[in-house]
Formats: structure tokens, C-alpha cells, sequence
């Protein structure tokens, strides 16, 4: 009955951080709207979110366990909940700006936090990769609905309507639900805690070593690449559909959605194939899908002469997620699996920190390039990443094994 009160309470807050995290894209796109801020400002919102994500992560990992993980979570969503009621009442370009930048600091804090209770209240590693599953499909089914009820407050006949501020009302309500059911969640955290007793300043120097491992500098490289696509895409989907296919925003947003469930749906198929067929097989055949699928969908964009719209696009190029799905978690597995199990826990640090910089970086320069040159230009710009991570994944093939072991027993004495 414990386990089954804490488990609860790791879907719904893995939920509500799904719905706010992810509504940058349609938020961005209303920024432009409503404030009637230019692409480049409106990406500053990707920014600062994977800034907290990343910074916080840093610096909380190695002492997390101190704090409580029970603790962090709940913190994580009292400031969600102050932000969500506080946004509506403000209104303003810069309440969207601190309610970003603070669900990246609170995700920072939640995120570890339920990695960790996973691993404590699971009773053996085939139930820990059960549990973890769903939670990753779960997040996938936020996004969705957050997609759903974004589209369901966005007034399209006014874009000064400021209709859709009323979702963090309802998210705002959600988010305190969610405070409360964790807070009567019983979660015994006394086994990490009696283990937290090394010294701070030795953890930092474990993970800023192993990030200096060449071979691992090849992981982190392709961990940012994938973010960098995946945000990029993920971000400045809506307004691609506002402004390059003329679709009104509501549909914009909704059809959105259609990215989120063909990243679920393909993670979801992943774990039937890559049974059958390598990993390496399996990402080099989604790249090349994903590089053909962009060629064959983005020259088509735009209207028909008679100036109707083509909507097989807007449906097409989403389906692009279902190939993009196996890739992140693949090769997080590929890298973890080759190391000391003693060194996961930085790992997924560094992991949390170099997805930030791959997202900030990702939605920024798309945000200039379809400013400047248009959606089309910023899309095929995906193109470039999707080559250069095929090159990183050859090189954690060809290193993964007892060379990949070698090099870091060898380096840093494990």
C-alpha cells in the first residue's frame, strides 16, 4: 500500500512537469501573438528553462540525498504552484520568462528526486525497469494533453485574447493536488540517507573527471546533438504550423500533439525491435528515416496555387518523433551499461546537464533561423545534427567493450 501511494504520486507530478515543460512550444508561439515578441526574444523561454534544469542539476546531484527526496519534491512543486496562479494574475512577458526558468529549477529537483525513490521502492531491477517505463511513457501522454488543452484555451478569432492564461489556473489546481498526495505518501528514505555521508567536494571531482574521458566526451557530444533536434523541432513546431502552413494557432498546438504521440508510440515499438536487431542497426535505420522523411515532407510546405493549404504535411512530418524515440534512450543505455555501476549516478548528472545545452542550444538557433530565413530553412538546419550524431554513434560503436572499459579503469582507477 506504500509503494502503491508514492508510485501514484511519481506519475501525477511526472504528468503535471510534462505539461509544463513541453507547452513551450505553444507558449512561444503566443508570445509571438499576444506580447507580439520577435522568434529570437520568444526563444529565450527554451533558454531559461533548460538553464535551471541544467544548473540545478549540477549542483544538486551529489548532495540531493541530504535534503531528502520527499523534501525536494515537494519544494519542486510548491514553486509550481505559487508560479501557476501567479502567471495568470500578471500576465506578462516576464511571468512566462521566471515561470520557465523555475519548472526547470523545480524539474531539476523533482526529476532526481524520483529517479532515486524509484530505486527505493522497487523491489528488483525487473520491477525498476517496469516502473521506469511507464513514467517515461506517462511523461509522453503529458505532453499530449498538454497540447490538448492549450489548443482548448487559445481564442484564434483574437490574438489579443488572453483566454489561454486560464490553463495555469487549472494547471495551478492540479499542481496542488499534486502537493497533497505526496505529502500523505509515506516514502523511508533511511537507506541513502546512512549512505550520503561522502564529501561533497570528492563527488564533484568524480563527475568532472569522468566528463573529461574522451570516450565519454564522444556520449555527451551525442546526447546534445539528439536534444539539440529534438528541442528544436519540438519547440517551433507550433509556430511552423501557424506561419508556414497557415494553420490557425489552435490547430497549430493541437496538431502538435501528433509529434508526442509518435515519439510514445515509437518508444513503445522500440522495446519489441531492438530485441530482434542490434542497437547500432536500429538508430542508423531511424537516422536515415528521419533525413529522408525531412527531404520528402518540407518541400511540399506552403500553399497550392489556388491558395488552399496542404494538410498531408502538417499530419506527415510530426511522424517524424517516432523515429527520434529510440534514440535517447538507446544510447543513455549503450553508455550506462559499459560503465561501474558506482558511476551511474553522476552519469545521469552530466546526462540531465549536456540535454540542457543540446536544448538551449537547439531552440535558439532555430529561433534565428526561422526568423530570419523562414520555417523551411529551420527545419532542413535539423539535418546537420541528425549527420553529425550518425558519425558520434559509429564512434560509440566501434568503442563500445572492453576498449571503452579500459580507457576509463585506466584513466581513473575503477
Amino acid at each position: 500500500m506504500t509503494n502503491s501511494k508514492i508510485t501514484l504520486s511519481i506519475f501525477v507530478n511526472f504528468f503535471l512537469f510534462a505539461i509544463l515543460l513541453n507547452s513551450v512550444g505553444t507558449v512561444i508561439l503566443q508570445a509571438q501573438l499576444y506580447f507580439g515578441v520577435l522568434a529570437s526574444s520568444a526563444a529565450v523561454l527554451e533558454v531559461l528553462k533548460d538553464a535551471g534544469l541544467g544548473v540545478v542539476s549540477f549542483f544538486i546531484a551529489s548532495f540531493i540525498t541530504r535534503i531528502g527526496y520527499k523534501n525536494s519534491m515537494l519544494v519542486a512543486i510548491v514553486i509550481m504552484t505559487v508560479a501557476c496562479f501567479a502567471v495568470p494574475l500578471m500576465k506578462t512577458f516576464l511571468a512566462i520568462k521566471i515561470l520557465f526558468a523555475l519548472a526547470g529549477c523545480s524539474f531539476a529537483l523533482l526529476k532526481i528526486s524520483i529517479f532515486g525513490t524509484v530505486g527505493l521502492i522497487a523491489r528488483n531491477e525487473k520491477e525498476h525497469i517496469c516502473i521506469m517505463n511507464f513514467i517515461e511513457s506517462f511523461f509522453m501522454v503529458g505532453i499530449l494533453c498538454g497540447y490538448l488543452i492549450f489548443s482548448r484555451y487559445i481564442n484564434d478569432a483574437d490574438q489579443a485574447s488572453d483566454s489561454w492564461f486560464d490553463v495555469y489556473y487549472i494547471l495551478g489546481v492540479f499542481s496542488a493536488a499534486a502537493f497533497f498526495i505526496l505529502l500523505f505518501s509515506p516514502l523511508d528514505e533511511s537507506m541513502v540517507r546512512q549512505e550520503s555521508t561522502s564529501a561533497l567536494k570528492n563527488e564533484f571531482r568524480s563527475m568532472l573527471k569522468i566528463a573529461t574521458v574522451p570516450l565519454i566526451m564522444s556520449f555527451m557530444s551525442s546526447i546534445f546533438l539528439y536534444t539539440l533536434i529534438e528541442q528544436s523541432i519540438m519547440c517551433w513546431l507550433p509556430t511552423f504550423n501557424n506561419k508556414q502552413l497557415q494553420l490557425s494557432s489552435d490547430v497549430s498546438v493541437m496538431m502538435t500533439g501528433l509529434l508526442a504521440l509518435s515519439i510514445a508510440a515509437g518508444r513503445f515499438v522500440t522495446g519489441f525491435v531492438i530485441r530482434k536487431i542490434s542497437w547500432f542497426k536500429a538508430l542508423i535505420i531511424c537516422l536515415i528515416a528521419i533525413v529522408l522523411l525531412v527531404a520528402a515532407t518540407l518541400p511540399f510546405t506552403g500553399q497550392t496555387d489556388d491558395g488552399s493549404i496542404i494538410p498531408a504535411v502538417a499530419y506527415v512530418f510530426p511522424m517524424i518523433g517516432f523515429f527520434m524515440a529510440p534514440i535517447y534512450p538507446v544510447i543513455n543505455s549503450v553508455m550506462l551499461s559499459s560503465l561501474p555501476k558506482e558511476k551511474h549516478a553522476l552519469m545521469a548528472g552530466l546526462i540531465v546537464i549536456f540535454s540542457s545545452i543540446g536544448g538551449i542550444t537547439g531552440s535558439v538557433v532555430t529561433g534565428y533561423i526561422f526568423q530570419s530565413y523562414g520555417g523551411k530553412s529551420a527545419f532542413y538546419f535539423s539535418l546537420l545534427p541528425v549527420i553529425v550524431l550518425s558519425l558520434m554513434i559509429f564512434m560509440l560503436r566501434r568503442n563500445k567493450g572492453s576498449r571503452w572499459q579500459y580507457a576509463f579503469s585506466e584513466k581513473w582507477g575503477v
